[in-house]
């Protein structure tokens, strides 16, 4: 692929929420580019109804075809409108020569606040892991304490990795914790296996490394800015294969640059620690992990999901620190497979 998508991030609004400075609304921010992906259902081969509760659904590879450019819209509505992502051509991982590119104007966030698939939804049968602005709403998250972030809004936005559309119970509970009727919900569903899930996935590679670096105890207030990127892996009918292959786009493909303030050090030993190769289970394909822990996604070592090269500058200082490396052996056995 030789084409290269991009799109403007939304410019921020502002809200005074309750006893805080004013702040960014990721809702506010996000909802032209849902409006816009709605709009250009048809052309981006999407389908969208109403569901469970008349909850509004967007569905971008269950029963609809989906494509390249719906999951890179889709992933800058997880970035709550301060991102951009693009398809870019590179060299690194021939043949697979598409990255995902991402930044932002809020890495934090962005990423953290918004993009991060960190509410846990059930019911039944049924489980997903809701990310997008719709979160930073609910706050169910011990997170946004941290953050100390909290959003309002009349328009609920989650984007939910699933196969099947989430029963009515899931969208009661949404519409409870954030005080919304279910009408005024919109769920973007994409399955790992479909085009769109596949590179709203991949271009998670900045979250993920936003994700460790807070996981390290890393001030957050320290990080200014970002970038990120990572190869748009080929899906897989089969789930499994498909979750492997997003995983190691990151693991072992992703790259990103993290600008922060402080010591040098600090910087120094952020860049050392946050890459995959620090991880015991560095070094296999991560579906050949994730099958040796019985598919327990939690007994695999957290300390890997993280990108394969990181640069951290420390920019009160003006120096620079590389650690890790990509692995196109394992992208190939991976990615061919």
């Amino acid at each position: 692929m030789t084409s290269q998508a991009t799109s403007q991030a939304t410019s921020p609004a502002l809200t005074t929420p309750v006893d805080a400075a004013p702040q960014i609304s990721l809702a506010t921010c996000v909802a032209p580019l849902v409006e816009a992906l709605i709009r250009d259902a048809d052309a981006l081969r999407l389908k969208v109804s109403r569901g469970p509760r008349d909850a509004l659904i967007v569905d971008a590879g269950i029963t609809a075809a989906g494509g390249l450019e719906a999951g890179r819209r889709i992933a800058e509505i997880c970035l709550g409108g301060l991102g951009r992502v693009a398809l870019v051509p590179a060299g690194r991982f021939s043949p697979w020569d598409t990255l995902a590119s991402v930044s932002t104007t809020d890495p934090v966030l962005a990423c953290l606040g918004s993009q991060y698939a960190g509410w846990s939804l059930a019911a039944g049968d049924f489980f997903a892991l809701g990310s997008g602005p719709g979160r930073a709403i609910a706050a169910v998250e011990t997170l946004y304490g941290e953050l100390g972030y909290r959003d309002r809004g009349e328009n609920v936005v989650l984007v939910l990795e699933t196969s099947v559309v989430p029963p009515a119970e899931v969208v009661d509970e949404i519409a409870a914790r954030c005080a919304v009727a279910p009408s005024d919900i919109t769920l973007i569903l994409t399955p790992t296996s479909s085009l769109a899930g596949t590179v709203q996935i991949v271009a998670r590679v900045l979250e993920v490394a936003l994700h460790k670096a807070h996981a390290l105890h890393f001030p957050l207030e320290h990080i200014a800015d970002g970038v990120g990127s990572a190869p748009i892996c080929p899906p897989s009918p089969d789930f499994l294969t498909a979750m492997g292959r997003t995983n190691d786009a990151v693991l072992y493909g992703g790259d990103v640059h993290l600008f922060v303030h402080g010591p040098a050090e600090a910087a120094k030993d952020l860049a050392t620690r946050l890459p995959s190769l620090a991880s015991r289970d560095y070094g296999r394909p991560f579906g050949e992990i994730f099958a040796g822990y019985d598919c327990d996604f939690y007994k695999v070592d957290p300390l890997l999901f993280s990108p394969a090269r990181v640069t951290v500058t420390a920019i009160d200082h003006g120096e620079s620190f590389t650690a890790g490396g990509f692995d196109p052996i394992l992208i190939a056995r991976s990615f061919g497979g």
